[in-house]
């Protein structure tokens, strides 16, 4: 796949109609056999249409029932070995003994405590919960036609975070069913508003369930920052709580509590599954079926929202099984909906059940987090299944095709007049508005810089903020504003400018507005590596772990993935596996941290400029004045890319040396700003939107975006040290939070254009 692809997978063959290279669609030929090889369709029987090549049916037929019963054995076998490992000694033999009370063994009170209130409720468990999200994962993906959606898209699990921080931060909450009722309530709420969000407007496209449930999902995970960094007790039970576990099952009681929604869950996945098959066959179509896409959507939504919020009440955010499941069942049953369901679940259940058995046994006497043993032993499993022959069979439709406006191979737009300085031999055009948007954005930037100088405790005013900036005025006033504010300041606007000239550069080549480099694990590579640098008791890892992690995971997920023309949909999967797989190191450097180191650098892993000065900021600095003029002479050639690879090659562009070379300038650029500042949320994937309106389409808003992200990240800064007196609430917060209404006006300002 090459990078221009990362917004969305390979399509099958039936996904599109062939372009040519000025984007008009092309008559596919007709069947010819070559010579000496027999045509399979004069061989054989005429096909139905059910039987055409990117249908539910083009995968060769096999029966099922050998899969099936396979994936039963398994998940048996998996349940008796659960059952029968554990902290206690009671072995196998013990265990079916009270299975099937040979000899009166359910009197015996300590055989009754271990396998009847401990180890069978916690297996049970397990069953159903990842049978639940392999089951929602499964739905997920078929609705949107999206094999890489999975169960936290409908911002499930970022509504559960916030219910249970809320909980515990507002109303002190402390046990487990509390836990559970906030989570549970929590899960509904964000389910309930990307419902409406996505319904609004285009009856619930699959576009929209997917930004509705990103907005929603950004928002509430900002909130839940919010919550956290003003109140360690907090954060200290959230750390645990979100690794995921099932340590805390004893007894039916909770399970009981849940059973009927998680029921109700099934039942409406199993409701869906025809009108599902019908939906894969394009909405007009399934009306002509007499099937309601709205409706089927909504419900679809339902199952998948009570499924995961469930799931999530039991055992915390387990997101990655859901994607995990859906693949392999996929890969074996190919894109069948009833039959892809059925093996999602019973694949979730078997994963689940298998990892927490790990969970009891790698770290004993300890349990490890289930959620991590999900994401070591899933991502690898998932980069072998995209690797493998079979791959061809995961092929969807076009995944989230309005995750960007769809892609125009003509020429774009004329642009406005420009102007031309010509001197001797030597000319050079000047763009009059994206000069104008520039000039315009750079007086933005020099108020912001003055605003967040001012901002503070102290009570200096305007004038004399103004006056302290270039060095005049009271001593210590210009102490004040040149030695504490400006150095922060500085970094700011150096990890903001990085930070907008990398998701110029990831958007242009991917050709979608959505697109950021953590497609390719750059940020959560670069958090993982300075948080591997910190220092025993320091707040902040060593600044250049981060475009050194940053390269590592880019590296990483290139050759993996069999490099940047990889086909399909590979490298957008191995960059999930190796966020996933960083995730985990990050989450387990922070839980096994004390509360104050921990809490420290959760601030960090937010993004935060706390702390930053001149120090830091030098080396980001450096680096821009060498890759910004790098990207500005790219940007020409990058603009060629807009059109097809065969027009860019006849202009005298090499398509493939062109994306190497911004691909790496991106991944530097946001490498460096990880480590100023922390993983800064929406700026990567706002200042290019912002700049491209400003700068008009006709050219790639490489300055204005280094611009605007700059002017970002200075006023969210602002805002969060004076929007709460007393609390400073970290820039990767404040950006968050307003990330999810900039993606809703994103989602709501197309009028339904691509829904």
């Amino acid at each position: 796949m090459t990078l221009s692809q990362a917004g969305a997978h390979e399509a099958s063959p039936a996904a599109a109609p062939d372009t040519s290279p000025t984007g008009e669609p092309q008559r596919s030929e007709p069947h010819r056999s070559e010579p000496n090889r027999p045509d399979p369709d004069r061989s054989g029987p005429r096909r139905s249409g059910s039987d055409r090549p990117g249908s539910d049916r083009a995968e060769p037929r096999r029966p099922a029932w050998p899969v099936i019963v396979g994936a039963l054995a398994l998940l048996l076998a998996l349940a008796a070995l659960s059952l029968s490992i554990g902290a206690g000694e009671v072995g196998p033999g013990r265990v079916l003994d009270y299975l099937l009370n040979r000899d009166g063994a359910r009197a015996d009170g300590r055989l009754a405590l271990v396998v009847g209130d401990l180890r069978l409720p916690r297996t049970v468990t397990a069953l159903l919960v990842g049978a639940a999200l392999g089951v929602a994962g499964a739905q997920l993906q078929s609705v949107t036609r999206n094999p890489l959606a999975e169960t936290g898209l409908l911002g499930v699990n970022a509504g559960a975070s916030l219910g249970v921080v809320l909980g515990i931060a507002v109303l002190g909450v402390q046990t487990s069913y509390g836990y559970l009722a906030f989570a549970f309530g929590g899960a509904v709420l964000a389910s309930t508003l990307v419902l409406l969000i996505a319904g609004s407007r285009g009856g619930g496209s699959p576009m929209r369930l997917v930004l509705g449930g990103s907005a929603v999902g950004a928002t509430f995970g900002g909130l839940t920052g919010v919550l956290i960094v003003n109140s360690p007790e907090a954060y200290d039970r959230y750390r645990v709580w979100v690794l995921g576990s099932l340590s805390g099952v004893e007894g039916w009681t909770t399970l009981r509590q849940l059973a009927p929604v998680l029921g109700a869950g099934f039942l409406l996945a199993l409701l869906t599954t025809r009108p599902l098959t019908a939906l894969a066959l394009g909405d007009d179509l399934a009306r002509g079926l007499g099937h309601r896409p709205g409706a089927t959507r909504a419900a679809v939504a339902a199952a998948v929202t009570l499924l995961t919020a469930s799931a999530v009440a039991l055992a915390g955010p387990i997101s990655f099984l859901g994607l995990l499941a859906g693949f392999l069942a996929r890969a074996v049953a190919g894109p069948r909906v009833g039959r892809l369901t059925l093996l999602a679940g019973l694949f979730g259940a078997a994963v689940l059940t298998g990892t927490d058995v790990l969970a009891r046994v790698v770290a004993r006497p300890f349990e490890a987090p289930v959620s991590v043993i999900v994401a070591l032993v899933g991502a690898p499993a998932l980069i072998a299944i995209v690797r493998s022959r079979r791959s061809a069979a995961l092929a969807m439709t076009d995944p989230v095709e309005a995750a960007a406006p769809p892609v125009r191979h003509a020429e774009p737009p004329a642009p406005k007049p420009d102007t031309a300085l010509r001197y001797g031999s030597w000319s050079l055009l000047i763009p009059r508005r994206a000069l104008a948007a520039s000039l315009g954005l750079a007086a933005a930037l020099l108020g912001a810089v003055v605003v967040s100088a001012h901002a503070g405790q102290s009570e200096l005013d305007l004038g004399r903020t103004f006056q302290a900036v270039f060095g005049y005025g009271d001593r210590l006033d210009v102490l004040l504003v040149q030695k504490f504010r400006l150095g922060r300041i500085v970094a700011g606007l150096a990890a903001g400018a990085a930070l907008g000239l990398a998701g110029c550069l990831t958007q242009t080549l991917a050709r979608n507005r959505l697109a950021t480099p953590e497609l390719l694990g750059v940020n959560d590579g670069a958090t993982a590596a300075v948080l591997v640098s910190a220092t025993a008791s320091g707040t902040f890892g060593a600044w250049w772990a981060g475009p050194l992690g940053a390269l590592a995971a880019v590296l990483v997920v290139t050759l993996v993935s069999g490099g940047l023309g990889a086909r399909g949909y590979r490298v957008l999967v191995v960059g999930l596996a190796m966020s996933a797989l960083a995730s985990a190191v990050i989450q387990v450097a922070l839980a096994r941290r004390s509360l104050n180191s921990a809490g420290s650098l959760y601030v960090w892993t937010s993004g935060s400029l706390n702390g930053r000065d001149y120090a830091i900021a030098t080396p980001v600095l450096i680096g821009l004045a060498v890759l910004v003029p790098l990207a500005l002479a790219a940007a020409r050639r990058l603009a060629v890319l807009r059109f097809d690879d065969n027009v860019a090659s006849a202009l005298g562009v090499d398509p493939g040396r062109v994306r190497l070379t911004c691909l790496l300038l991106a991944v530097a650029l946001a490498g460096l700003a990880v480590g100023v500042c922390g993983p800064v949320g929406f700026v990567a994937l706002a200042a290019p939107v912002i700049a491209g309106r400003l700068a008009g389409p006709a050219r790639v808003p490489v300055l204005g975006s280094a611009l605007t992200g700059a002017l970002l990240v200075v006023l969210a800064d602002t805002l969060g040290r004076v929007l709460i007196g007393g609390v400073e609430i970290p820039v990767g917060i404040v950006t968050t939070v307003l990330g999810g209404p900039f993606l809703l006006w994103v989602l709501l300002g197309r009028n339904g254009r691509t829904a």
